[in-house]
């Protein structure tokens, strides 16, 4: 007839009207009911056709030569992640049939035992953020090697990476400030900070042992880089920021763009203070 929507809905549902159950069982009573033709007249349903009994043939499904039957579902609401909904499922059924296997990642140990592996949504979740977390390992390796090559040590890049895990301070909160779930573009937009993070620390560093070379003492050349550097160090995260800001609405970029936001501003911050005072007390203990 039409259809239903509602905000908590991802399609919108639509409206049938059915008989009962028992109606719909008694085939004498179904073929007697009456529905208007196209000229407007009351006939019988058994008059429109001949009706019989047959069989209808259910689909076998069949996954590496075992069979299997699918459940499927869709989440909707507040928390419209696949995650929530199947850990809730998960639990319920762990209280129920305890002894039944369910597994998440990997397929379960013995397929000739009824068990569960849940897969879909879930399972395309896993595999995008555990290749990009690879993918953020295998970055992080090769900024350490660069920073190794352009300072000749080994210590100097980690204390140009140590702001790196501070994106996190600026990321989590913005995207819990704004009520907002930690998605993929989320992800690709803590990946892009390490990158700024970094050029940022080099470019206090740099201008630390640049100092060091012209023969300023140690403090008066970590206090000179934060209050020097600044200024340009500040214009890119406001610059960064500004950008970030035209694609916070976007319902696929915003995470993106929340990651971009908060972590610039946190991170970049925590750098001007982080970064002198960790190269300090390096030198400091040498």
């Amino acid at each position: 007839m039409s259809y239903l929507h509602s905000e908590r809905w991802l399609a919108p549902v639509p409206i049938r009207l059915e008989w009962d159950q028992n109606s719909k069982s008694n085939l004498d009573q179904l073929l007697t009911s009456r529905i208007m033709n196209h000229n407007g007249e009351s006939v019988a349903l058994a008059d429109l056709g001949r009706w019989r009994n047959t069989v209808q043939q259910q689909p076998l499904y069949h996954k590496d030569l075992l069979p299997l039957v699918y459940v499927v579902g869709d989440g909707a609401g507040e928390l419209d992640s696949p995650l929530y909904g199947m850990l809730d499922i998960k639990a319920d059924l762990e209280k129920k049939y305890p002894a039944m296997e369910q597994a998440l990642v990997n397929q379960p140990n013995n397929p000739y035992q009824t068990s569960i592996k849940w897969d879909g949504e879930w399972q395309i979740t896993y595999d995008t953020f555990r290749d990009m977390g690879l993918a953020y390992a295998v970055g992080l390796i090769i900024i350490y090697l660069l920073i190794v090559a352009k300072f000749s040590s080994y210590t100097i890049p980690l204390i140009i990476m140590a702001p790196i895990p501070l994106t996190l301070v600026g990321i989590l909160p913005g995207h819990a400030l704004l009520n907002s779930q930690f998605t993929a573009t989320s992800m690709i937009g803590m990946i892009a900070l390490a990158g700024i993070l970094v050029r940022n620390s080099i470019l206090l560093v740099d201008f630390i042992e640049l100092e060091l070379k012209k023969g300023a003492s140690l403090q008066q050349a970590v206090i000179q880089s934060a209050a020097i550097r600044s200024k340009p160090i500040l214009l890119t995260a406001m610059a960064a920021i500004l950008d970030a800001l035209f694609i916070l609405d976007d319902p696929i970029f915003n995470g993106l763009a929340i990651s971009l936001i908060f972590g610039v501003f946190v991170s970049t911050l925590m750098t001007l203070v982080v970064v002198p005072v960790v190269f300090y007390a390096s030198s400091r203990s040498k």
